[in-house]
């Protein structure tokens, strides 16, 4: 339905956390390297846990390997950041767009800005800057499967 994009992410627990919350979300995850730290099982087992398993994530070279898989496979980009001009609520998703989040230091070259589809931002009180990206992308996916009908089906209690 859609995909989480991490672009070339500082934080081996933030990189956890998301892949725990998708492979319980049903969300496919892309990791464009490099990271700040090697993009392995071992790195995600503190935050990911036992969950690495049920997660569908792949890893790119670089920008330009994720970026023509992205083209190939005629998927948006809609790109996370500070610098949005639509607030994520009121941003249209479609199934089959990969959101991407940039660094944990550094948000996203400029490269990756003029190649969005569209920039969306999780509006903030003023005078505060960002929130982690783990709780980024989570606030986004949740938004973006509320509107896709994408939420996996209740379990009986």
């Amino acid at each position: 339905m859609m995909r989480l994009a991490l672009f070339q992410p500082d934080i081996a627990q933030n990189t956890g956390t998301i892949l725990r919350m998708a492979a319980c979300l049903g969300i496919a995850v892309d990791i464009v390297e490099p990271a700040g730290f090697p993009v392995s099982d071992r790195a995600f087992r503190r935050s990911g846990m036992d969950y690495l398993d049920h997660v569908d994530w792949r890893r790119h070279d670089d920008w330009a390997a994720f970026e023509a898989c992205r083209r190939a496979e005629g998927r948006r980009l809609v790109l996370t950041t500070t610098r949005g001009s639509i607030p994520h609520v009121d941003f249209a998703f479609q199934p089959g767009d990969v959101v991407m989040a940039g660094r944990e230091s550094a948000g996203v070259p400029e490269e990756v800005h003029a190649a969005a589809d569209a920039r969306i931002l999780i509006p903030l009180r003023p005078g505060l800057r960002s929130l982690n990206v783990a709780m980024a992308s989570a606030i986004i996916a949740g938004e973006a499967l509320r509107q896709l009908g994408g939420f996996p089906p209740q379990r009986d209690s």
